[in-house]
């Protein structure tokens, strides 16, 4: 995991009213050119070439906005990143014991690095997902 990080945005550091913004042109946009797969984005003064996103970023970027607007912090971690067994308690707001609980009998993949575990970003988002369902299927 030494080279994958996840970038973290604190509640309040982000201006609400200018995220809100900037969330409703975005989304303005996108439902007006509904098929462009790249957005251009134009600089203020115009004189600069349009920088060129693919939608799927803007539709992220978006996302994001939308969460500091309502006073939210964000954290973006890669699919693939590895995380220690106390950043994935986190993530599913468990306890690390509980969640070692859960590697050992196996409901989470997750391999040794010496004697440290890390589990996937992926296998974590997984998990979380067939609980969820069996959490509704209980209800």
């Amino acid at each position: 995991m030494a080279d994958v990080q996840a970038k973290r945005v604190p509640p309040g550091v982000i201006d609400a009213e200018m995220a809100d913004r900037a969330v409703r042109r975005i989304k303005d946009y996108l439902m007006r050119y509904p098929g462009q797969s790249s957005i251009r984005v134009a600089g203020e003064h115009g004189g600069e070439d349009p920088l060129i996103l693919p939608r799927e970023a803007v539709s992220l970027l978006a996302f994001i906005l939308a969460q500091a607007a309502e006073g939210r912090g964000v954290t973006v971690i890669p699919s693939h990143a590895e995380l220690t067994t106390q950043q994935a308690a986190d993530m599913l707001n468990v306890s690390r014991p509980y969640l070692i609980k859960l590697l050992e009998a196996g409901e989470i993949p997750f391999r040794l690095i010496g004697k440290h575990r890390r589990i996937t970003c992926e296998d974590l988002q997984e998990y979380k997902r067939r609980d969820d369902a069996k959490r509704r299927v209980a209800v």
